[in-house]
């Protein structure tokens, strides 16, 4: 008996993928099915809002856990430097390198697609850049480009991540508000990317309409294929400034920001565009130790704009030794 993680099968491979990254999958024995679900062979006791349990996994060849067990070349005074964990975007991965390893980045690329089977390419990652929040990418292994197709909860989600914005960490995120939506909702994601929210939302859940905006033309462009691609005919990508974008349309029962840097700058714009009970989902990347002096702020700024919010908020992950990415549900009570 060991450790598994129930996970309905439309999950699967999202789960999978963000399970590898994190060095939290059990190589060591094979996935099972289990009615509608499929049973993850885990290292850990709790993942997300997926149920841990024991259940019996046959046993395969081990292969190693991780890249960082069959790199090669790299002096063993570095190996400590070795990045523990990097992003999995559909069948490529993409990993910070810190400047004292960049000689090593054809082996490290090389280790990654080695332990893991569904990588095609490994690509470096110098962080985001611009107004555009593109990823600064460079290949270091693999076969072909950084165009590829995220799969989660069903829906396949094309992206370039050298061309547009997209966060494959916030899955559990989409499905967890494409739950909260009512029949009939009118969405607006002020800050969409490729509309990873918005294809998620128009497929597990019925709203009468969702405006993904983003300010990057090439954005629209993989927003309209992913809307074509997954049959949701309520999701209307458009290119513009949001703070100006949101005026052209029909006030919202609920409004996503996810741009985590400067979000709260733009919550008076959404506020002025919200119904009276309806949430608006802002990410927010902050000092731990700033956290609740941040909310009582936004709670005082809104009341001096003539808004009254409500706030329940959570912590989704460590951003760094001292800051996290938090979630605020925000809801406008008058």
């Amino acid at each position: 008996m060991v450790n598994c993680l129930r996970v309905p099968k439309c999950d699967g491979e999202s789960v999978r993928s963000e399970l590898m990254a994190q060095g939290l999958l059990d190589l060591s024995h094979r996935i099972s099915s289990d009615g509608g679900d499929l049973l993850i062979p885990v290292l850990c006791d709790s993942f997300g809002d997926y149920p841990v349990e024991e259940a019996d996994a046959a046993e395969q060849g081990v292969r190693p856990k991780e890249y960082r067990e069959v790199v090669k070349d790299v002096p063993d005074g570095l190996r400590d430097l070795l990045p523990v964990s990097f992003d999995v975007v559909g069948d490529i991965a993409m990993i910070r390198i810190p400047d004292e390893l960049l000689p090593y980045s054809r082996q490290i690329g090389e280790a990654l697609i080695e332990v893991n089977r569904n990588i095609r390419a490994a690509f470096s990652d110098s962080g985001v850049k611009g107004e555009f929040r593109i990823r600064d990418l460079e290949k270091i292994a693999g076969e072909g480009g950084s165009e590829t197709v995220h799969k989660e909860f069903g829906v396949r989600l094309f992206t370039d991540p050298s061309k547009v914005y997209f966060n494959p960490r916030l899955s559990s995120e989409r499905s967890r508000i494409a739950g909260l939506v009512e029949d009939g909702e009118v969405i607006i994601d002020m800050f969409g990317g490729v509309a990873p929210f918005g294809t998620v939302i128009g497929k597990l859940a019925h709203p009468s309409a969702i405006y993904s905006i983003d300010l990057n033309p090439a954005a629209e462009e993989f927003a309209c294929r992913n809307a074509r691609k997954n049959g949701v005919k309520v999701l209307h990508p458009m290119t513009g400034d949001s703070s100006k974008v949101v005026y052209m349309l029909p006030e919202a029962d609920r409004i996503i920001m996810n741009l985590p840097q400067i979000a709260d700058r733009f919550l008076c714009y959404a506020m002025d565009r919200l119904k009276v009970g309806g949430t608006a989902h802002m990410y927010k990347i902050l000092e731990r130790s700033e956290f609740e002096g941040f909310e009582r702020g936004l709670v005082e700024d809104m009341a001096s704009r003539g808004f009254g919010i409500r706030i329940s908020s959570s912590e989704l992950k460590t951003y760094s030794p001292t800051m996290s990415v938090y979630s605020l549900d925000i809801q406008r009570v008058s």
